[in-house]
């Protein structure tokens, strides 16, 4: 997955506002105890990081 689609697909969940906040911000399990942010800049997929986000946040399959 490319880094664009990555931020559409955040955008689209998390609205335009609130996905670059929750980015940087929110430190999830999922990644390591990584923000996204941190995830990316590590080096991690964004199709990793974008699976770790839908498992946590309960993001519906149709979003997926």
């Amino acid at each position: 997955m490319r880094l664009t689609e990555f931020w559409r697909r955040m955008r689209a969940h998390f609205g335009e506002a609130y996905a670059d906040s929750f980015a940087r911000d929110h430190v999830m399990s999922q990644l390591g105890g990584r923000t996204v942010m941190e995830a990316l800049d590590a080096g991690w997929d964004a199709k990793d990081v974008w699976r770790a986000v839908c498992a946590a946040m309960d993001v519906p399959a149709s979003k997926r």
